[in-house]
């Protein structure tokens, strides 16, 4: 006869504190983004130590800067950091429904069913939601589908100037950058404090010349690419010390001032370094009527190459003859110099075709925002475009979770309460645009399970104006089933990995430790 007693509550909890500080700490982060989700959702100000602040609803700057030191918060703040990364959108509904599996799946834990259980029920909860979201996808016609113009339009916060240039911006791009895992969109935009919004064939470097006195303008222009600084070689330490050491030094000098020269004279146009230059060779660049911008970053040389055709090379390549140095210049229709917004810009280049989405604003707090907003714009048109589109609103997700409750029934023993977890999530996006509305949450959530059911109709949301039951692709409202996806598969890994933490332990400095950090013996 067993005589033990049944755990009480109070075991329980001492046995599960971990998670349950885990839980809780992810519920405060999900807290913290919840309310600015869909169309009438509000905006949350982050303030620094020296007061400065940033207003906005765009869940990962909110996550991005917030102030975090719970490691399972910063878990779910990475994960939602790496779904912006990647499709740059949607990591509001990732961490909500992340929140959402970690908080249902807790709450059965503490009824007695097994971690390991819940964890096996999730996984294949995801799998199949996953499944169901991708026969869902509708594919898009690229590049005149209205549903391009109109995922960027509900991306973009309904702006309807960024929605059309994000469409155009993607159209100059073209379809194969697009379906291009390496590219994204969103390194195309540029906010400039002042700048009026537009889209143009190019690319745009936020940096002046280095000399005023440089050409605003040069057009047919070859040009050459540094990933150096453009200067002579330095004297070596204590070689100036000496007269043969002198005659060196002045002829390297002089040898590269030559080259300078024949470089200029076989026609380049522009330079451009990734580093600084000497103040000889700003005055004889100057005095040739050639363009320098230097101290590009990594991002800036990589697509000025690319449209351009240059290819990058170091100093020594200086030493080369024009006929040799030829292959590795670049070229472009036009170069211009905007002094008033301190930037360059890089028209009808001889490589791949560029694209550059300008957003401008009187301050750069707005334009700051602007950027985010237009970022999201993009990033959803080339997420469309690489993957379909699906009904917004929340409405797929809660078509795909009434699927789930039907696959649920294949599930045997206590993995379908992990199940469970995947299709509360997957009703919270709704539930949480209902609620920012100013609706009931559990009144029309239902409504919609019902409307959905008895019309077929996945489509199905609530109008947030309204408050009525409406078709979500009627009125408009479409997201790309790419970030759909990913935000329910980063949600599945996430809830997934800190319900799966039964300790957590602080790890001992290994300065103060007394081993060697490389020892690896015992």
């Amino acid at each position: 006869m067993n005589t033990q007693k049944p755990a009480t509550r109070q075991e329980i909890d001492e046995r599960l504190s971990s998670l349950i500080s885990n839980a809780s700490a992810i519920r405060a982060i999900t807290g913290a983004v919840e309310g600015t989700l869909g169309p009438l959702g509000l905006d949350t100000m982050l303030v620094d130590r020296s007061g400065d602040i940033i207003i906005t609803n765009a869940g990962v700057t909110i996550l991005d800067r917030m102030e975090v030191s719970h490691p399972a918060a910063r878990m779910l703040i990475s994960i939602a950091r790496a779904q912006h990364d990647e499709v740059g959108d949607g990591t509001t509904t990732a961490t909500i429904m992340a929140g959402t599996m970690i908080s249902e799946g807790l709450s059965h834990i503490l009824k007695g069913v097994p971690v390991s259980r819940v964890i096996d029920g999730i996984k294949k909860g995801v799998t199949k939601a996953i499944e169901v979201f991708k026969k869902l996808a509708v594919p898009v016609q690229f590049p005149d589908d209205p549903s391009i113009r109109q995922t960027a339009l509900i991306a973009g916060r309904g702006i309807e100037d960024i929605a059309e240039k994000a469409a155009l911006a993607a159209k100059i791009s073209g379809y194969e950058k697009l379906m291009d895992p390496s590219f994204k969109l969103k390194d195309i935009v540029v906010a400039v404090e002042g700048a009026d919004n537009e889209v143009f064939e190019g690319i745009i470097i936020k940096k002046k010349p280095v000399n005023d006195a440089m050409p605003v303008m040069v057009e047919k222009a070859s040009i050459l690419c540094m990933d150096d600084s453009l200067e002579p070689e330095k004297p070596e330490d204590g070689s100036l010390h000496t007269e043969l050491g002198l005659q060196r030094h002045y002829q390297k000098q002089k040898e590269f001032e030559e080259h300078l020269g024949e470089i200029v004279m076989s026609g380049v146009k522009a330079i451009f370094l990734s580093r600084g230059l000497s103040e000889k060779a700003e005055q004889m660049l100057t005095e040739m009527g050639v363009l320098v911008v230097s101290r590009l970053t990594l991002r800036q040389m990589k697509r000025l190459c690319e449209h351009t055709g240059a290819i990058a090379v170091k100093r020594s390549a200086l030493e080369k003859k024009p006929d040799e140095l030829e292959k590795f210049l670049g070229c472009a229709e036009k170069i211009y110099s905007d002094r008033k917004l301190k930037n360059v810009r890089i028209l009808g280049g001889g490589g791949k075709p560029a694209a550059t989405l300008l957003v401008g604003a009187p301050t750069p707090e707005v334009a700051e925002e602007k950027e985010r907003i237009a970022c999201d714009a993009v990033s959803a048109v080339q997420a469309a475009v690489r993957a379909g589109v699906v009904s917004g609103g929340g409405s797929t997700e809660l078509a795909v979770s009434q699927k789930l409750f039907e696959f649920r029934s294949s599930i045997k023993g206590m993995s379908s309460y992990g199940v469970d977890c995947v299709i509360e999530s997957l009703k919270r996006p709704l539930a949480q645009i209902i609620q920012n509305a100013g609706f009931n949450p559990l009144e029309k959530v239902e409504e919609v399970i019902s409307a959905q059911l008895n019309s077929k109709n996945y489509c199905l949301g609530i109008d947030c104006d309204t408050g009525e039951v409406t078709d979500m692709r009627t009125i408009g409202v479409i997201d790309p089933a790419l970030v759909k996806l990913h935000a329910l598969k980063a949600a599945g890994e996430v809830a997934q990995a800190i319900l799966r933490i039964n300790t957590i332990i602080k790890m001992k400095d290994e300065k103060d430790s007394g081993i060697p950090q490389d020892y690896m013996g015992f």
